[in-house]
């Protein structure tokens, strides 16, 4: 299964398939009408002592990789939550970040295709 990635302010496609919001807060300034998000599962998304470290520092975003890949490898039930959400089908994991190198939902992604999800 291919995981797309996309940040929560693009306008929703059909091609997006299930919109899934990765992020613990919700986005600034965005209703929940026209965010068009499926689910939400804040539990997913790095801890704010994480979050807040991290800062969307590019030259941090190595050592975020590895301690929020521990912080998933602890949250077995928010993993499953996600897969059984994904299914087989096309899914598209939200954030509201600028960065779109650097955020969460890139990381969450790699994370899953590396768990082979």
């Amino acid at each position: 299964m291919h995981i797309h990635v996309k940040r929560v302010y693009e306008s929703a496609q059909s091609s997006d398939g299930k919109r899934i919001l990765v992020d613990r807060l919700w986005p600034r300034g965005l209703s929940k009408e026209k965010a068009h998000v499926d689910h939400w599962i804040r539990e997913i998304a790095p801890s704010d002592a994480l979050r807040k470290w991290f800062g969307h520092d590019p030259e941090r975003w190595p050592s975020f990789r590895e301690r929020y890949f521990r912080e998933l490898d602890a949250a077995p039930e928010a993993l499953a939550e996600l897969r059984q959400i994904m299914g087989s089908g096309r899914a598209t994991l939200l954030y509201a970040a600028k960065d779109e190198l650097h955020n969460n939902a890139v990381a969450l992604r790699s994370y899953l295709e590396k768990e082979g999800t």
